[in-house]
């Protein structure tokens, strides 16, 4: 199970979900990807806010982060905490490009899985959540 959980998260194997879910969605590619489902998973955010939830150098979340708001994906705004500092938030256009990403995930997804015996799905799902939460609340104790 490691071997396997060490090759999911190799940057090859993210990188070739990237390219398939990314595959006709005007704008995004494998390295923008992150960025913008990022964003859209925690809302607007200063690029170093961004960087630190994607795991991704700050430098480079923002070169891409300008890709995305060239592609009229992402829109910088002013960062109504602090006057120095700019919010990344999803257009109306990076919010479409984002369902049209999610769709691409559900229907890999769902191809993927068709094989797999009934009910096994479910099963994995369930493991793979309470193996996610784990990994990323640590010091959390949980009863499950």
């Amino acid at each position: 199970m490691a071997a396997a959980i060490g090759a999911l998260t190799l940057r090859a194997t993210r990188a070739g979900l990237y390219d398939r879910l990314t595959s006709g969605v005007e704008g995004v590619d494998a390295t923008t990807y992150p960025v913008l489902s990022g964003l859209d998973r925690i809302g607007p955010a200063t690029a170093t806010r961004l960087a630190e939830a994607i795991g991704m150098d700050r430098t480079v979340t923002t070169r891409y982060a300008t890709r995305l708001q060239e592609a009229g994906l992402i829109a910088r705004r002013p960062d109504p905490s602090d006057a120095r500092a700019t919010r990344l938030a999803l257009t109306a256009d990076g919010e479409r490009a984002v369902l049209a990403l999610r769709d691409a995930m559900q229907s890999f997804l769902a191809e993927e899985m068709a094989t797999w015996p009934p009910g096994e799905a479910a099963t994995f799902a369930l493991h793979l959540e309470r193996l996610t939460e784990a990994l990323a609340y640590p010091d959390t104790s949980r009863t499950s």
